[in-house]
């Protein structure tokens, strides 16, 4: 059941696993700014929130991008 579970959200949990990585990597490099590391997990629970809901990754940063991903 937990397995089920997981695996629906398996884009948030990826999502937040890489933001939380990154976020640790800022932290641990020297900066003590806590709110970028919320950023960084606010953006990959976003992104990976999008991609559970089945919408293009390039449809999403043209809308954030205008005019870059085309």
């Amino acid at each position: 059941m937990m397995w089920e579970i997981l695996w629906e959200h398996k884009g948030k949990l990826l999502g937040v696993a890489a933001g939380f990585f990154f976020g640790l990597l800022y932290l641990l490099v020297g900066f003590w700014d806590t709110l970028v590391f919320l950023v960084f997990i606010s953006t990959g629970f976003y992104l990976g929130r999008k991609l559970d809901h089945k919408e293009d990754l390039r449809d999403i940063l043209d809308r954030i991008l205008p005019g870059k991903f085309k």
